[in-house]
């Protein structure tokens, strides 16, 4: 008895499908954030398995390498040496649930637009490639991000570094039990302050002297 491949094709996105719902559900119902931050991990899986069945190789072993492999295992460690206060967290839950409400509802409004865009109407591809350029999904993807979509991408680029430069900047500040540098104060140093001569009598040289064989008796 053989398969049919779409049969297979089907069952394949199907059960990726439903472990990504459950695991998705499980991120923002699960109490332990260690629990959730493996959740999501699942997740990511899953979604690497339907982006694999849809032909889209590079866009799946990115997510599994970038995210799965480097993002979600900081994320978890981090999770797990910091000791979180889940009451604070937790006590002004509902003063926020309206915003999260509003842009949860904007973020399914631009979702659905682009779907509806997308796949309604159309049975072609909005451009057609080359065959070389479309046999490979690594290169398709490439000439796309540096052709069409090349100023989007450098947008994005600047909204990605402008985050990280907000994330250091909002991470250095003065503590009391930290030690820094001062690397003017370094430079600006003299020759005669980095040693000091300190006059000591000679009778008190051999005061310590005397002590610590005294100590080294005992």
């Amino acid at each position: 008895m053989t398969l049919d491949p779409s049969t297979i094709f089907a069952v394949f996105f199907y059960a990726f499908a439903g472990v990504l719902v459950v695991s998705a559900l499980r991120v923002i119902t699960s109490a332990n954030p260690v629990n959730a931050a493996l959740f999501l991990v699942l997740a990511f899986f899953s979604a690497a398995g339907i982006w694999m069945l849809l032909r889209a190789e590079f866009l799946s072993l990115a997510l599994v390498l970038v995210y799965v492999g480097a993002v979600m295992v900081l994320f978890i460690f981090v999770v797990m040496m910091l000791d979180l206060d889940l009451a604070h967290l937790r006590r002004d839950f509902k003063q926020y649930l309206p915003i999260a409400f509003l842009m949860g509802a904007v973020i399914i409004l631009e979702i659905s637009i682009v779907l509806i865009r997308s796949f309604i109407g159309t049975s072609t591809p909005v451009q057609v490639l080359p065959e070389p350029i479309a046999a490979n999904n690594t290169q398709a993807l490439g000439f796309f991000i540096f052709t069409d979509y090349l100023f989007a991408f450098e947008i994005a680029g600047v909204i990605l570094l402008v985050a990280i430069i907000a994330a250091v900047a909002l991470t250095l500040r003065k503590r009391k039990d930290t030690k820094a540098q001062n690397i003017s104060e370094q430079v600006a140093v003299q020759s005669r302050e980095r040693m000091r001569i300190v006059p000591m009598s000679s009778d008190m040289g051999a005061k310590q002297t005397k002590d610590s064989n005294s100590g080294a008796d005992k």
